[in-house]
C-alpha cells in the first residue's frame, strides 16, 4: 500500500512554505470557527459563503443573505449572529446559505481555496473526517488557524488528536515536526481536553467576553458525522452533495 505524507502548519502566516496544489487541507479552526461551521451543516445549512473581509459580508447582508460575523469575537453590528455554534441552531440555519466572515478561520478557508480540496475538521466531526480521509489517497496538510497568524493550542490539541487516528493507520507518514509537536500536546491533552486547554488565550479571551460557555461543546467528539468541503467558494456538506469528476470527493 502506498503511503503518502501528512504535514501540519501550525498558522496561515507560513501556509506559503506548505501550500501543495495536489494535497487535501483541512482547516482547523477549533474555538470556534470549524466547530461552528460543523454545526450548522449538522443543523441543516443548505451552504456557507466564507469571506474574509467584513465589508463584502456587508455587501451580502445588503442583499438579502444571512450573515454571520465577529471580530475578536463580537458580533459585527450588520450581521444576524456571531460565532458561537450554538447561534447556528436547527430553526435558524436549516435549508439556509449563510454568508460566514470570523477573525482566523475564513482566511484560513480562502489561504487553501488553492489546494486540490479543502475540507473543515474539528471534534465534532474527527470519525466522519478520519474514515473520508483515509478513502483519499492524497498528501495531506492541517492547516491551523490560529489567532491572528499566531499559534493557538487549541488547534494543535485537535491536530494531534486527527493526526494520531491517520498515522496510526499505516497510510500516513510524516517527517515534519510540526506533526511531531501537536503530537506530543495531544498525549497531554488526551486524558482530559478541556481541563487542558484552559491555559489557552484563546480559552481566555472567550472568558472574559463571557463566550466560554461553548468551550465542552466544541471538543465533545462525534456529535455529527458532516464534513463541510469547499467547491467554487462556497463551503457544502460532503453527505448531502457529492461531487464526481476532477476532484472527486466520493
Amino acid at each position: 500500500m502506498s503511503r503518502f505524507n501528512l504535514e501540519v502548519c501550525l498558522t496561515p502566516a507560513i501556509f506559503d512554505r506548505y501550500a501543495d496544489p495536489g494535497a487535501i487541507v483541512v482547516v482547523i479552526d477549533t474555538l470556534r470557527a470549524s466547530s461552528a461551521i460543523c454545526n450548522a451543516f449538522a443543523n441543516g445549512a443548505s451552504s456557507l459563503i466564507p469571506v474574509k473581509g467584513l465589508e463584502e459580508a456587508r455587501e451580502y447582508k445588503n442583499k438579502g443573505y444571512m450573515v454571520a460575523a465577529e471580530r475578536d469575537g463580537y458580533v459585527q453590528d450588520f450581521a444576524d449572529f456571531g460565532n458561537s455554534p450554538f447561534n447556528f441552531t436547527p430553526e435558524r440555519v436549516k435549508g439556509q446559505t449563510i454568508v460566514y466572515s470570523t477573525t482566523n478561520g475564513t482566511r484560513s478557508i480562502q489561504l487553501a481555496s488553492e489546494c486540490y480540496r479543502v475540507v473543515i475538521g474539528s471534534f465534532l466531526n474527527i470519525s466522519s473526517l478520519e474514515k473520508w480521509l483515509l478513502e483519499q489517497d492524497r498528501d495531506i496538510i492541517f492547516l491551523c488557524a490560529g489567532w491572528k497568524s499566531k499559534v493557538s493550542l487549541e488547534d494543535s490539541v485537535f491536530a494531534g488528536a486527527l493526526a494520531d487516528r491517520l498515522l496510526r493507520s499505516n497510510k500516513y507518514n510524516t517527517i515534519c515536526d510540526s506533526v511531531n509537536i501537536v503530537l506530543d500536546i495531544w498525549k497531554l491533552a488526551e486524558p482530559d481536553i478541556v481541563a487542558y486547554i484552559d491555559k489557552a488565550a484563546q480559552r481566555s479571551r472567550l472568558r472574559d467576553k463571557g463566550l466560554d460557555d461553548c468551550i465542552p461543546f466544541c471538543h465533545t467528539e462525534d456529535s455529527t458525522d458532516a464534513i463541510p468541503y469547499l467547491e467554487e467558494n462556497r463551503l457544502y456538506n460532503i453527505k448531502n452533495r457529492p461531487v464526481n469528476g476532477p476532484g472527486d470527493i466520493n
